[in-house]
């Protein structure tokens, strides 16, 4: 068919054949279907479409097939299917390719939506654009599944996994524009979408766009490649599946939520992980807490001093001065063990100096000085040996006595602190 073929707002009881159809307007509609009503099946497979293919608004109650089909509509729209429901699977797989833009925008899919090994190419613009989706079954971007331009699936709601093991996506290209075919970046200067040069080709364009998307898994094993961005802000899983030879070079992480992590590497590992986006609290309190569900505390103290640690580098130099001094006498808290090596070495020193310089009497009747016990006295708040009023140093002794009582107070309370966090893990 080299014309328009019309099923706008058509009802058909049974199933809609179109297998090994050649349906051809290059540049325009080859397929005109909004609010089609289908009861049983809409069958495509091995079909070629040249133009565009529009089902906005239909609603099939079997299943979609688009094996081995191609769909041929460069830098536009190749399938539209915004707001699509579909009462079973959408089934394309390996064979199926589109030259165009891929729209499953607020569609909702009762099964699974299976495009594994399937290829999309739309450098410049977005390859698969299914904003607000819903899914019933399992997103299926697995096994050799190819997408040159963004894949887009913000809002997505999965009922099983999202499958990207083994796919490969490549941002190629400048980005569209909101309003050209194929854009839909959000307009702001420099970002992802916003056509502006310094997005193109490099490794900061946005490859997988999936903010708030909901899943029980991510899975991004067995050479999983994602040549640019992969932005999951505020995306929700039960588990990611993950290696970190697999690991864009850049993400997106703020308020990401997950319970577990597969596998679950080590905290110095992790720390990869995260330093793959700019320094962001809630990524390092999120991860932490998935360490301390699993019990090891240790690593989640290790992940909180690496986000202090970040969180001091960026700030002036004062601030980084304070910080340094922070995390070489007590690890910012997260290493009380520190804090007491720190303690025994100042115990020592004031042993050795109140020692060689007995500290005059303070009372008539002083007890025995004994110089160990005299710096325990001055490093210990609250505990009173008897040993601190019965003496008063002067001198260069007096500020000894100072710094021992203020660094005493300092580590004392850090060492507390930390024993207090032990036992009162979550």
């Amino acid at each position: 068919c080299t014309g328009l073929l019309k099923l706008t707002g058509a009802h058909v009881g049974g199933a809609v054949l179109l297998t090994s159809a050649r349906l051809a307007v290059p540049g325009g509609t080859a397929v005109l279907a909004n609010r089609l009503a289908v009861g049983d099946d809409l069958l495509l497979n091995e079909a070629t479409v040249t133009g565009e293919l529009r089902l906005a608004g239909a609603q099939i109650g079997g299943m979609i097939g688009l094996g081995g089909a191609r769909l041929d509509h460069p830098g536009r729209r190749a399938l539209t299917g915004f707001s699509l429901r579909v009462g079973a699977n959408l089934r394309a797989g390996r064979g199926f390719t589109v030259d165009g833009e891929l729209t499953l925008v607020d569609a909702t899919i009762a099964g699974a939506v299976d495009l594994a090994g399937s290829r999309l190419h739309n450098p410049g613009g977005d390859a698969l654009a299914a904003m607000g989706m819903t899914v019933g079954g399992v997103l299926d971007l697995c096994d050799g599944f190819h997408a040159d331009g963004v894949v887009r699936l913000a809002g997505v709601r999965v009922t099983g996994p999202l499958c990207l093991r083994g796919a490969t996506l490549r941002a190629s290209g400048t980005p569209g524009n909101p309003g050209t075919p194929g854009g839909h970046g959000d307009g702001t200067p420099g970002s992802p979408g916003d056509g502006t040069p310094g997005d193109a080709g490099g490794p900061g364009e946005l490859a997988l766009d999936a903010r708030h998307l909901q899943a029980r898994e991510l899975d991004l094993r067995d050479g999983a490649e994602i040549g640019g961005v992969a932005d999951l802000r505020y995306a929700r899983f039960d588990v990611i599946h993950d290696d970190p030879a697999t690991w864009p070079a850049r993400l997106r992480l703020d308020g990401l939520q997950y319970a577990a992590l597969d596998p679950p590497l080590t905290a110095e590992r992790r720390l990869g992980w995260l330093a793959r986006d700019s320094y962001l609290p809630s990524a390092y309190q999120q991860l932490a807490a998935t360490y301390r569900r699993g019990g090891n505390e240790a690593a989640a103290r290790t992940v909180l001093l690496a986000g202090q640690r970040r969180d001091h580098a960026a700030q002036a130099w004062p601030a980084r001065a304070w910080g340094r001094l922070q995390d070489i006498t007590v690890g910012y808290g997260y290493r009380p063990l520190r804090a007491a090596g720190w303690l025994l070495v100042l115990l020592m020193l004031g042993t050795v100096a109140f020692g060689l310089h007995q500290p005059p009497a303070g009372t008539d009747r002083p007890p025995a000085f004994n110089p160990f016990v005299y710096s325990l006295d001055m490093l210990l708040p609250i505990v009173d040996f008897g040993q601190g009023d019965a003496f008063q140093p002067d001198g260069w002794q007096r500020w000894l006595a100072y710094l021992l009582i203020a660094a005493g107070w300092v580590l004392a309370t850090t060492i507390a602190t930390g024993v207090t966090r032990t036992l009162r893990r979550d």
